[in-house]
């Protein structure tokens, strides 16, 4: 099938990174929110990010003006049933998102392709609450949407080649790379990130040295472009935090399991960034 037609069911900045994208690379995009509050910001991020490209001179002012005929919102989730495919992208928690998927697989045609953006919950549950189980996987993007190339396709034992196919083509012509995973904890990129992050955090607890320290040591030595801290912090210390869960339910090992400094500052609200504190201070930036 040919998508034309692109949902996105969130607008927080992964939710209006993929909306910003779909749109600029030529999909009908609908968007929506749980309040006019976070729509209107989610929407003023993106025209925001478009402003911004045209005064450095990467969009013209009519690329900008299409981007924003092809780009609408809504607050009612009705109006995605002429969807050709819907892209969850709401709090990475497993009972919301099948909440979801159970009602976009009433309100969407059969065709309809049903995805979600979680970057650990199983996808096969998500399915397994639908009449479409060939046509749901997991479409996994990286923040900053716009600009992180890399794209994870994740397929259950149930996913249709021809979803994969056409999910396939809908992210390359958003000018992502995909990669094919299988429906197992963490996919392939936290799989792999979430120890090295635990680790990290572990160090610091036991004194090895400095968070300082330990994020230099990884960005000169190991040419990262961000110690684990400052990633930690850029991803979201709850993300992570739930992101080990869900992996460590799967496998139960040392290495995936959350460290006790991790929860206890999930705990006090010290999630990174976006509250302006976590292992760094950001109030003054």
């Amino acid at each position: 099938m040919a998508i034309q037609k692109v949902g996105v069911v969130g607008c927080g900045l992964m939710g209006s990174g993929i909306a910003q994208t779909a749109a600029q690379s030529g999909f009908d995009t609908l968007v929506t929110e749980v309040s006019q509050p976070l729509l209107d910001r989610g929407m003023q991020r993106i025209q925001g990010a478009w402003a911004t490209m045209q005064s450095k001179g990467k969009l013209t002012a009519e690329q900008v003006a299409a981007n924003q005929v092809r780009l609408r919102s809504t607050l009612d989730l009705n109006d995605f049933a002429d969807r050709d495919i819907v892209i969850e992208v709401i709090i990475e928690q497993k009972e919301p998102k099948l909440a979801l998927f159970r009602q976009l697989d009433a309100i969407t045609p059969p065709a309809t392709l049903l995805v979600s953006n979680t970057s650990s919950l199983p996808i096969t549950e998500m399915a397994a609450v639908t009449k479409r189980r060939d046509k749901v996987a997991g479409l996994h993007f990286f923040n900053p949407v716009p600009v992180m190339k890399l794209v994870e396709i994740v397929r259950t034992v149930e996913t249709s080649d021809a979803t994969v196919a056409a999910l396939r083509q809908f992210t390359e012509t958003m000018g992502k790379t995909p990669i094919i995973a299988k429906d197992t904890a963490g996919f392939v990129v936290n799989f792999l990130l979430i120890p090295y992050l635990l680790s990290a955090i572990r160090m610091y607890e036991q004194g090895v040295a400095s968070m300082e320290d330990i994020d230099a040591a990884m960005q000169l030595g190991t040419n990262y472009p961000m110690g684990p801290f400052t990633l930690t912090d850029y991803v979201g210390l709850d993300t992570t935090l739930y992101a080990a869960e869900v992996i460590y339910a799967e496998h139960p090992e040392p290495a995936y399991a959350p460290p006790a400094l991790l929860r206890r500052m999930v705990t006090l609200g010290r999630l990174g960034r976006k509250t302006g504190q976590g292992f760094y201070d950001y109030t003054d930036k």
